[in-house]
């Protein structure tokens, strides 16, 4: 019975559970709570999806990578070695899909120039 006892603490059978975060288990940097949070005090819907902050969640972080990837494409065309909020205007306007997208925001308070 001591030699039962022994084994039960030794081999590890209390286990611990590991749980993760639905950012983590999506595999996101940007906060699936901060999202959903975001949502439901914005008053969007009655009934709120359990995926729609996650969607949301990857949505905005690819916009965020794809217009980083441009941004820094323009900084290199330019000869620069910092983003700043000129080039992201920059980028965002001489691609098709986002300056549709973000046609009435202003990033800068300098327009780009037409290329």
């Amino acid at each position: 019975m001591s030699e039962r006892r022994s084994r039960r603490g030794s081999s590890g059978a209390r286990r611990r559970r590991h749980t993760r975060s639905r950012t983590a288990r999506a595999e996101l940097l940007f906060s699936v709570g901060h999202m959903e949070r975001s949502l439901r005090e914005s008053h969007y819907a009655q009934c709120l999806s359990h995926n729609a902050p996650v969607y949301l969640a990857a949505v905005i972080e690819y916009l965020t990578t794809k217009i980083l990837e441009l941004a820094v494409k323009e900084a290199q065309n330019n000869g620069e070695r910092i983003i700043t909020p000129r080039l992201l205007d920059m980028a965002v306007h001489n691609n098709g899909l986002l300056s549709t997208l973000f046609h009435t925001t202003t990033i800068s308070q300098v327009a780009p120039g037409p290329n």
